[in-house]
């Protein structure tokens, strides 16, 4: 009844007296084969059907014998499985589409915002300057605003809270500087000029980037050089025939681009180590620092007269109010263009956030020359059409050499 087989057995042999749905396997013993389960799904990470020992089936299945297999075997479902989906592969084209699709307006919203938060900005600082001329006192509410609107979300959970350390605040000392620097500066700027003009000295940043970035070590292609040619004749053209300029409000405009452009420089050198958060959270602890720099200075430089400049203020406004309303909004949408242009920097590439930023400034310029109706004389116009075009062309170069750089590493 029983016998003993001393023939070693063929890799593929099955008992008869067990249906192929039974057999073990072969790498472990304790758990029911995978692959023999009807409710799961054929996986090659858990067995691979077309290579057993090294032997293809379909070689397997011609040295067997030719009969069908029977009802019961689970090799032609096994081999259905992996015939393509028609059905399937329309879906998964259809699903791509639509989360293209998706992604396209989600970006959308998001440049649409940055530039409705920058033009609400732009008309409200102005407007709370223009009778309350104290920007050193509004520059500090707006990093206020800004340093509680973070504590806010950090605290309701809306926005995970980066990791303090010493190390890190160290590393933020010297961005945060120059960031209230660029700040105040831009801020006095639009106390002494209109805001059109100091846009358009302020669109002279990449000169001073490409300058101080080759005494860093730093080298550009003759294209990059070529392209702030016409940023610095634009500009100059358009201070030439500017009809509300000042000195100061030239200056102030000037040292805001230093200001910036080394807190990027030195952002990159010191915050290298501190990938992990995110440039929503990097700005918000850039902004509480900047708040400590810039409020102690400001009360010793203009702190005796804001009590007077207020009654002032509330005179020629009428309801106070309405001033109140100028200042809160000056400093919630100047946080949340800064927020939304770190959101729109993370979904595309930097030539794109380039190309966009350029054209924010254009619409900024156009829409506070159209709320305060400043004059503009057609060489100031083509003076700022000029300095604009070449921020464009610096763009498009500085991209380039970034994207080459970055084959050049890969």
């Amino acid at each position: 009844m029983f016998t003993l087989n001393l023939i070693p057995s063929s890799p593929l042999s099955f008992s008869k007296y067990y249906p192929i749905k039974r057999i073990q396997n072969p790498f472990s013993f304790t758990h029911s084969p995978v692959f023999l389960n009807k409710s799961t799904p054929l996986s090659s990470k858990v067995c691979n059907f077309n290579n057993i020992h090294g032997c293809p089936l379909g070689k397997i299945q011609a040295l067997s014998t030719k009969t069908t297999p029977k009802p019961g075997s689970h090799v032609p479902k096994a081999a259905a499985s992996s015939v393509p989906n028609p059905e399937g592969e329309a879906e998964s084209v259809e699903a791509a589409e639509a989360k293209s699709k998706a992604k396209t307006l989600q970006l959308a919203l998001v440049f649409g915002f940055w530039y409705f938060q920058n033009i609400v900005f732009n008309i409200y600082n102005k407007k709370a300057l223009n009778v309350f001329p104290f920007p050193w006192l509004l520059a500090s509410f707006q990093l206020f605003a800004g340093s509680i609107w973070m504590l806010v979300l950090w605290s309701l959970k809306l926005q995970p809270c980066p990791k303090i350390t010493k190390p890190f605040i160290v590393a933020l000392l010297g961005p945060a500087l120059f960031h209230t620097i660029g700040h105040i500066s831009a801020c006095v700027s639009f106390s002494k000029v209109a805001v059109s003009f100091t846009h358009v000295i302020k669109s002279s940043e990449p000169v001073f980037s490409v300058v101080f970035s080759s005494f860093l070590g730093d080298t550009y292609p003759l294209k990059v050089w070529l392209s702030i040619v016409p940023i610095v004749l634009g500009c100059s053209l358009a201070a030439v025939t500017e009809v509300s300029f000042n000195i100061q409000g030239l200056w102030g405009a000037l040292i805001s681009n230093v200001g910036f452009v080394l807190r990027n420089i030195y952002s990159k050198k010191s915050l290298q180590s501190f990938k992990e958060v995110n440039g929503l959270n990097l700005y918000g602890w850039i902004s509480i620092i900047s708040l400590f720099y810039l409020f102690p200075v400001a009360v010793l430089v203009e702190g005796s007269q804001w009590v007077q400049g207020y009654h002032n203020a509330i005179q020629t406004v009428g309801k106070s109010s309405t001033f109140y309303t100028w200042v809160m909004l000056s400093g919630i949408f100047y946080h949340l263009y800064n927020q939304s242009s770190y959101q729109a920097l993370d979904e595309i590439s930097p030539l794109t956030f380039s190309v966009g930023n350029t054209m924010k400034r254009i619409v900024v310029i156009v829409s506070t020359i159209l709320v305060f109706r400043n004059p503009v004389r057609p060489l100031n116009a083509l003076g700022s059409g000029i300095a604009i075009l070449g921020t464009f062309l610096y763009s498009q170069a500085t991209a380039k050499k970034k994207s080459s750089a970055g084959e050049k590493k890969s």
